[in-house]
């Protein structure tokens, strides 16, 4: 049976792929940055912000919240979003964890 070489992946590199991914489009960095300044859930107002269509800041914001840096709650005909800080504290320990990995790598090679 042949071997599907994702698997072999921890599910942290998954995770940490993940989240670079979300990071990568100038749109989803955005919501996250509007969504910090103002420190509690926001409705309807994403779209109003996010130069782009209705339908195109809502894929983001699933994908936000897919990957879990966002929790997002129906309030009537509205969707309601807002920083999920436990996620943000995970991956702030995982991308530190890395980072000091890749800077002791460079420091004893000295890139």
């Amino acid at each position: 049976m042949p071997v599907i070489k994702t698997e072999e992946f921890r599910r942290r590199e998954v995770k940490l792929a993940r989240v670079a991914k979300a990071f990568a489009h100038p749109a989803r960095v955005m919501i996250l940055r509007e969504l910090t300044k103002r420190n509690e859930c926001v409705c309807g107002e994403i779209v109003d912000i996010v130069p782009l269509a209705q339908a195109t800041v809502s894929q983001h914001l699933r994908e936000l919240k897919e990957i879990g840096l966002i929790r997002g709650e129906i309030d009537g005909p509205r969707s309601c979003y807002c920083i999920n800080p436990k996620t943000v504290l995970e991956l702030t320990e995982f991308f530190e964890e890395f980072l000091a990995e890749l800077k002791t790598a460079c420091v004893e090679k000295a890139c």
